[in-house]
């Protein structure tokens, strides 16, 4: 276990730029490369890595499936994240959500109010609107502090709400009678918490299984109804 977990984060630190030489990841793994190569062969099986004329590749989604591989088999989350791109995370949560039917955009930048605003990911599948963070933590993060990640994330929903509702803004949702948006934050690690203030808070790998639920009980989330002639506040609030 050890060792595959070590070679997993030899791998993913000499990929970060792109493929890299079998040569050097058999010297920079510190195992026998009859091991080596083993494992390698275990891991292309499983579709996570490609093996081409003496060189590793793999794509962004699967270097993120490795950083969790790596992870639970007992690697510190901090160190793993570290050797992540950032986009590689937020592209995996929305081609999941293209999968899935949604249509969506990211890094939607919006002004409210006065102010600037940017959500990493709104994804659209009528009447349903995730207005998604996509948080990279690179170490673990206090109740509190999540509280407020949740609470800001409210805000920009309320925000891009108020634009719907006054018809300043073009995304697949705009035409639509009724929007029902549902505030969420994407994790890349399985946390204790699933809801904070009745936001979901969601690791990357239960992504499909929580956008298959949703439908279901989107209405006991926090969420905020807006149609054409009535805009519902958000669901705690009176």
């Amino acid at each position: 276990m050890d060792i595959e977990r070590n070679l997993i984060i030899t791998v993913l630190r000499l990929t970060k730029d792109g493929p890299v030489s079998l040569e050097l990841v058999n010297k920079e793994a510190r195992i026998p490369s009859d091991l080596t190569q083993k494992l390698l062969n275990g891991l292309q099986d499983e579709s996570l890595i490609y093996l081409r004329r003496g060189h590793i590749d793999i794509d962004g989604f699967n270097r993120l499936k490795l950083a969790i591989r790596a992870i639970n088999l007992g690697a510190d989350t901090e160190r793993v994240s570290a050797l992540l791109q950032w986009k590689e995370f937020e592209a995996m949560a929305a081609a999941t959500m293209e999968g899935n039917g949604y249509a969506v955009a990211r890094n939607l930048r919006f002004k409210r109010a006065g102010r600037r605003w940017e959500t990493d990911i709104i994804a659209c599948k009528r009447p349903l609107v995730v207005c998604a963070d996509c948080k990279h933590w690179r170490h673990g993060i206090s109740p509190s502090t999540l509280r407020i990640v949740v609470r800001e994330q409210v805000e920009r929903t309320m925000a891009l709400a108020e634009c719907l509702r006054d018809s300043i803004m073009k995304i697949e949702c705009s035409t639509w009678s009724s929007v029902k948006l549902v505030p969420a934050i994407f994790s890349l690690t399985v946390g204790s918490v699933k809801l904070v203030d009745n936001v979901p808070v969601v690791p990357i790998l239960q992504l499909r299984d929580f956008l298959g639920q949703l439908p279901a009980y989107a209405d006991t989330l926090e969420h905020l109804v807006v149609s054409h002639d009535i805009n519902h506040r958000l669901s705690d609030e009176p």
